[in-house]
């Protein structure tokens, strides 16, 4: 809506925050230096400066700075000031009462003021000038709240209250609004005009900021950054569109609609989740997508919820129709996966982009209704896109995020996800972030869902412009998102569009929203829908006929009842129309049960050890620590000796992968030098800052790269960021490495929704490794425990199936489970499982609990030997030692998985038992090794079977393993039983007398032997 400038009579702020450049009506503009840090001469100032704000000081203060520099770069009068008074900065006027100062005869204010003169200006006159630039900047910083941009105005401000909040302190006569001003360098609402009477200078600025549009951008700290906004919002005629583009967003519009209209018509019962109130998102979406190709893009990646998915589909990506209807239909599917409902479902597009005439890839990720979990996915999936393109600006590779209002607000993968993107290893060059606003949750009202003003603000946090539109105004909409498709482009930063509508029915279309919402939805009831709203404008311009509008509709309708005939003769449904991650030629030419060996040459171990354990080439000028230096020599020593610790062996796997092409790349809190300071990738030089050395990406000339990274303090973000990026490349090795593994229970969200069922339901494969520091070792609650029985409750394996013992029993399995649940004991078989990650033909998630004490155990070593070629992951390892050569004698059989092992062979050792109690130790926990596990029962059949722990009894493998031992056993005529800590809700004790008891009381029980 247009404003005139009638109510600014009563209220024209001299001291609101801004101004830019004072000027008068017969000067010209004095220019604002770029700097805010002005300088302030040290001589005392004759003047009385008592009617100057210190709200305006700043910029006075650029002026004198400017003014230092070249006397002439501002204006005469201002010129003659700062020579007559040797200014100083303004006294405190904390205590002062704002003056009003009447702007009475403006026009001839400085009449008596030549330029070049020296006579001091008056006080009227300095105070007259910095009114005008401080209220074209209180509308740049203010306008946003009283822009017109709610379509039911409902949320719409008063306009009296809102100008308030925009200029305020100064009565304005009537013969004040046609005073000339000089406009400032600090706003183009002149275009070529250099001065505009009062009266023109608020008109325009309500027309730019209190419109349908309503920017905040004025929090940016970059001037460039805004400056280059003003320019665009406020040069004139920057929102007009021409009359082939009005008839181009017409059809947009009538898409948008007509998809939505035409399932209601088919499926009137079903839910879908239109997007009716907010269709502007398609051609708003389009258009940026436009825009972005023109400036280079080839890729685009989306995340977004389900509101409006299939529209997106059909129309942004142009997914057939016909695969979308079948959706609809309840057919089976034809290959694997248990797929999704339709409003969940992703895809993958590569289309000529007709309005540009340029090949565009489009994928959009499937998500659950987890809201914005997807957000990180998105990311990652984009920065690993541009890394294998080696697009470093982020020119061909582009992320789109689509959020709903109340989740934007209430979701806190909102704020992870924002806070990640400048970070150097996670940045994708600018997200254009798009909110689909339509004015409530669920049933809730914004007043009781945020505490902000917008839902957007948490934006703010990273500077990003937010870009608050109404939806109803489609015009103002394309403009929005041309400039925020050339801002991500320019500054390949984060931007905002908050597309602000309504929902024209409940959360589903069979919901009934007057329970909640009487008032809004009586309005939306007499509310015409954009589609109507443009095309009569555009009637009534002359830009097209009714004709014309109603030929456009029924073209597209009729494309969707061809679409759904062809839908309609589909037998079964297809779900790799859905992958939105292509793997191609990964799983073309192999054999789907046969894998590569994980075993290594001792050439290779040798020289990547050595490496690993050097400083860098130039060691004399890098200043190592010392205590570094003795961890260097250390591992040398162990390279020699052929012996490798838990740290080796991570090194020795991820170098030999690089020496084969793979990329590697490790993320998390701390992971450079390791939360347990055992990995140390990255030395750090002790007296030069940012000058480091990481020896394993130095390791050969031609291998693949090593990305080792310290990520924000984040799980949620940062879990969901590596998923994705894992997800865009199969051959290549990423990790995640928790703090504390019991510190990823916040990023359980992607952990349900995406890395235990992502293949299920989506056809989505990931070998993402999750690293989880894990053993009870009295540290308290919250360091002890990564929850392993989550992950093994999450596994999809049958306890009661015991599967043929067969040739490839082990890659069967594998290629069964939806995910590799593991706690190794020896560095051997954590190098081989990591190795194995790459060397199978399909991909799995891999859940590792890694060691705490076991890191620097001298018991937990292993030998060359159990790496080289021929040798290979084991999925459990029976006992090696005297009991295992007379197990006719053995008493007790204890099975166990991980560190406690440890424990458990000193107690034995101790208690001279080496030969009545057999340690069997289960490496894989799920998928469960049953035919290892059945050769141990087999060969100890007189022994009592235990399965020891140190987690308690309802945590730990426990429960998952207990079923699945008794398969192995045939039945319940031989009984497996339970060693270890009693149930308890917490992890573990904060007492470390209790927790020594409490362990004491294993071992005791694990070494009965009756």
């Amino acid at each position: 809506m247009h404003r005139t400038a009638t109510g600014t009579r009563r209220a024209l702020s001299s001291l609101v925050r801004g101004g830019g450049v004072v000027t008068t009506p017969h000067g010209t503009a004095s220019p604002v230096h770029k700097s805010y840090l002005a300088l302030r001469p040290a001589s005392s100032s004759s003047v009385d400066e008592s009617h100057l704000s210190g709200t305006a000081a700043p910029y006075i203060e650029e002026m004198y700075e400017s003014w230092t520099v070249d006397p002439k770069s501002v204006h005469a009068s201002w010129d003659a000031y700062f020579r007559g008074s040797h200014y100083t900065p303004p006294p405190n006027l904390a205590n002062t009462k704002a003056n009003e100062i009447p702007l009475s005869a403006l026009a001839g204010a400085f009449s008596g003021v030549e330029m070049g003169s020296s006579a001091k200006p008056s006080s009227k006159v300095i105070d007259a000038h910095l009114a005008v630039q401080a209220t074209i900047r209180s509308y740049q910083v203010r306008g946003h709240l009283a822009a017109q941009t709610d379509p039911l105005n409902l949320n719409n401000m008063n306009r009296d209250d809102a100008q308030k909040l925009i200029i305020r302190s100064v009565t304005v006569q009537e013969a004040d609004m046609d005073s000339v001003f000089q406009l400032p360098s600090t706003t183009w609402i002149g275009g070529k005009e250099k001065a505009l009477p009062l009266r023109e200078i608020i008109t325009r600025l309500e027309n730019v900021y209190c419109g349908s549009i309503g920017v905040e951008f004025m929090h940016i700290h970059d001037l460039d950054q805004v400056n280059w906004i003003r320019e665009r919002m406020e040069t004139p005629g920057s929102l007009k569109l021409s009359n082939d583009q009005k008839r181009l967003l017409l059809a947009r519009i009538s898409r948008s609609a007509g998809f939505e209209n035409f399932l209601a018509k088919k499926w009137s019962s079903e839910k879908r989740f239109g997007l009716e109130g907010v269709e502007m998102l398609i051609p708003c979406m389009k258009q940026i997508v436009d825009k972005s190709t023109d400036f280079g893009v080839e890729s685009v990646v989306m995340g977004m919820p389900h509101r409006g998915r299939l529209n997106v589909l059909a129309n942004v990506c142009r997914k057939p129709l016909e695969q979308i209807f079948t959706q609809f239909a309840g057919l089976e599917a034809a290959d694997e996966g248990s797929g999704d409902v339709k409003y969940h479902l992703g895809t993958y597009i590569e289309r000529l982009n007709r309005a540009t005439n340029k090949n565009i890839r489009l994928a959009v990720v499937a998500n659950p209704s987890h809201l914005e979990a997807v957000n990180p996915i998105v990311e990652g999936k984009v920065k690993a896109e541009q890394f294998y393109r080696g697009d470093t600006e982020g020119k061909k590779v582009m992320s789109m995020l689509l959020h709903g209002d109340a989740a934007f607000a209430g979701q806190g993968v909102v704020y992870e996800t924002f806070h990640m993107s400048e970070l150097p290893e996670y940045t994708t060059q600018g997200t254009i972030h798009i909110v689909a606003n339509n004015q409530i949750g669920f049933t809730t009202d914004p007043r009781f869902s945020r505490s902000s003003p917008y839902c957007t603000d948490v934006a703010r946090v990273v500077n990003a412009p937010i870009f608050h539109v109404n939806a109803d105004d489609p015009e103002a909409v394309m403009h929005v998102s041309n400039i925020a498709a050339e801002y991500r482009s320019t500054f390949h930063k984060d931007v905002v569009v908050d597309l602000i509508g309504y929902r024209k029915f409940g959360h589903n279309e069979i919901d009934e929203p007057m329970f909640t919402q009487p008032i809004m939805y009586q309005i939306i009831k007499k509310h015409k829908n954009v589609l109507d709203i443009y095309s009569k404008k555009l009637i009534d311009e002359g830009v097209v006929t009714k004709d014309e509008v109603d030929a456009v509709i029924d073209k597209y309708d009729k494309i969707c009842e061809e679409a759904y005939k062809k839908a309609g003769e589909e037998k079964q449904t297809y779900h790799k129309h859905w992958l939105d991650s292509p793997w191609s030629g990964f799983f073309e030419g192999k054999d789907p049960m046969k894998g590569s060996p994980t075993g290594v040459h001792e050439e290779t171990l040798t020289h990547i050890g050595k490496r690993f354990s050097s400083g860098p080439p130039n060691a004399g000028d890098f200043k190592i620590h010392r205590g570094l230096e003795r961890i260097l020599k250390s591992r040398m020593e162990m390279v020699e000796n052929r012996q490798i610790d838990w740290a080796l062996s991570e090194a020795l796997a991820f170098g030999s992968l690089m020496k084969e092409g793979i990329h590697v790349r490790l993320s998390g809190q701390d992971v450079e030098r390791g939360t347990f300071s055992h990995r140390h990738h990255v030395l750090h030089h002790q007296t030069k800052d940012m000058s480091t050395y990481n020896a394993l990406a130095n390791l050969y000339p031609d291998q693949a790269p090593y990305s080792v990274c310290n990520s924000s303090l984040s799980e949620y973000g940062v879990v969901g960021f590596e998923l994705g990026y894992s997800m865009t490349n199969p051959n290549a090795l990423v990790l995640w490495e928790a703090q504390f593994g019991d510190f990823s229970n916040t990023a359980q969200c992607i952990i349900d929704q995406f890395i235990s069922s992502g293949q299920a339901k989506w056809v989505r494969q990931s070998g993402m490794v999750m690293l989880l520091p894990h053993g009870m070792e009295g540290m308290g609650p919250e360091h002890s425990s990564a929850r392993p029985e989550r992950f093994l409750q999450l596994s999809a394996d049958d306890p009661e199936y015991f599967p043929p013992i067969e040739d490839e029993f082990e890659i069967k399995q594998l290629s069964h489970i939806n995910m590799i649940v593991a706690n190794c004991s020896t560095p051997a078989n954590y190098f081989h499982i990591l190795r194995r990650q790459i060397a199978l033909p399909f991909r799995k998630p891999l859940i590792v609990m890694t060691p705490k004490s076991l890191l620097r155990h001298p018991e937990c070593r292993s030998s060359f030997d159990e790496m080289l070629p021929n040798t290979n992951f084991r999925r459990a390892i029976p006992d090696e030692g005297p009991a295992s050569e007379n197990s006719e004698g053995v008493k007790k059989l204890i099975f166990c998985t991980g560190k406690v092992y440890y424990d458990l062979i000193k107690a034995r050792r101790d208690q001279g038992l080496d030969d009545k109690i057999a340690i069997s130790r289960i490496e894989q926990i799920s998928p469960f090794p049953f035919d290892l596990v059945k050769m141990d029962l087999d060969k100890y059949s007189n022994a009592e079977v235990v399965f020891a722990q140190e987690e308690h009894k309802n945590q730990g493998a426990w429960t998952y393993c207990q079923p699945r031992f008794q398969t192995a056993m045939g039945g319940y005529d031989r009984r497996i039983n339970y060693v270890g800590r009693e149930v308890a809700p917490s992890p573990a004790t904060g007492s470390k007398a209790q927790h020594n008891k409490e362990f004491k009381a294993m071992i005791s029980d694990a070494m009965n032997v009756s």
